[in-house]
């Protein structure tokens, strides 16, 4: 647009009209939002596009020194501090927004005169939605628990933080690479945490059985089954809960297919049909299940408040795990072969399967042939099915529980006959 535009006006020229152009959205926006709220206030379509220009002809009369430029900065802030005294004495308004505002126009000038056209519109665009946002994002933080912010804290302490100074390289003879390991943190409390989320989101809202089921699937199967065995007590409609936890037992080998994708992409495609067809088999299998509701009509009990995945102390505890059956992994396929690996594969299904699954996938292609490696992975996840099975059936009503324990032990043997299969 800009070539097109040079073919009839010189490069300065141009600049000049984006400025006035930039800086009179802005001013449109606050003479709008002045006439919303009844009352007349510094700064509108003249004003803003005279800042912006005078930010642009500083900027060009100072060339690379920005001496000048802090100079002509500090004196439109100067201008733009009086009219806020004015303004707090004058009204009840008391918000800076329209005077920070004029701040950006006369460096939008500034950033156009250094031809950093992209900044200079993508900060304009920036402003004016959250300009045009203001009730909204004002609702949003009266609505948002104050842990929640320190909960994204947290996670850009992980992500952020943490990460970047992670060394990345192997370490010992087991090839244990710490920036891997964290990386695999950050990718598993993000996919958690988004889980999680989506989860207080649809329980505001008043999200059903099947909708938590599906979320919890994508957090914990482990923990969804859990909470729903538990809740079955409150209810009579044993096929409601006992196809819901089939349901988010199902979720779990896509949760585990995203893993795999993430970190091994040769690991997936070998193992990706296998994965998809359990899932579609649990997922659908406990959607249909569930839908045969046979029990008393009647409301389902509230769902229980998901537990927060970004929690420090879990996310070092998860390093450590993922390291641990890292190293028994290797060294397993190493010393006891592939009867070995299966035999632990199963056993490692009583507790979290994540850490093991992608302890798996960082070895398969090195250590570990990629036949073996998703072999284990379903094996694993067909043991942690069995296992959820059980925790159904002792923690649940009888009834409920000998459906989920019949239904998550037929998808376990699924699973199994999977794994052997070329």
């Amino acid at each position: 647009m800009l070539e097109m535009l040079s073919r009839f006006m010189p490069p300065e020229g141009i600049k000049i009209v984006l400025v006035l152009f930039l800086s009179f959205l802005l001013g449109l926006e606050r003479e709008e939002h002045h006439a919303k709220q009844g009352y007349s206030s510094f700064g509108g379509v003249r004003t803003f596009p005279l800042i912006g220009l005078l930010g642009y002809t500083v900027a060009r009369l100072a060339g690379p020194e920005l001496i000048l430029l802090a100079i002509g900065f500090a004196v439109v802030g100067a201008f733009l501090l009086v009219a806020y005294w004015h303004k707090i004495h004058t009204s009840q308004e008391a918000g800076v927004t329209t005077e920070i505002s004029g701040l950006g126009a006369f460096l939008l000038g500034a950033l156009v005169s250094h031809e950093q056209y992209w900044i200079a519109i993508a900060l304009v665009v920036a402003s004016l939605l959250m300009l045009e946002l203001k009730t909204g994002l004002e609702g949003l933080a009266r609505r948002l628990p104050s842990g929640e912010i320190i909960t994204f804290t947290k996670f850009l302490l992980l992500a952020a933080v943490i990460l970047p100074v992670v060394p990345n390289t192997n370490l010992t003879p087991f090839l244990i690479n710490p920036f891997k390991t964290w990386l695999i943190v950050v990718a598993v409390s993000a996919i958690s945490y988004a889980s999680y989320i989506l989860q207080k989101a649809a329980k505001e809202k008043g999200g059903g059985v099947l909708l938590a089921a599906l979320l919890g699937g994508a957090y914990s199967s482990t923990a969804t089954t859990i909470v729903m065995a538990k809740q079955s007590k409150k209810s009579c409609r044993a096929h409601r809960y006992s196809g819901a936890i089939l349901l988010a037992c199902g979720v779990m080998y896509v949760r585990m297919g995203v893993f795999i994708a993430l970190f091994n992409p040769a690991l997936a495609e070998a193992v990706a049909w296998r994965l998809l067809l359990v899932a579609a088999a649990g997922m659908a299998g406990g959607w249909a299940w569930a839908r045969h509701c046979t029990g008393t009509p009647g409301q389902d009990p509230e769902a229980s408040e998901a537990k927060n995945p970004l929690e420090l102390k879990a996310a070092f505890i998860f390093a450590a795990l993922f390291v641990v059956l890292l190293v028994a992994t290797r060294f397993v396929a190493q010393s006891m072969g592939t009867g070995g690996l299966y035999a632990l594969a199963m056993l490692v299904g009583v507790t979290d399967i994540t850490p093991f699954v992608l302890g798996v996938t960082d070895a398969a292609g090195k250590a570990t042939p990629m036949d073996t490696a998703s072999a284990a992975i379903l094996l694993a996840m067909a043991s942690n099915n069995v296992v959820n099975g059980v925790y159904a059936f002792y923690l649940g009503d009888k009834r409920t529980g000998r459906m989920a324990l019949g239904l998550l032990a037929a998808l376990g043997a699924l699973a199994a006959l999977l794994a052997f299969v070329p």
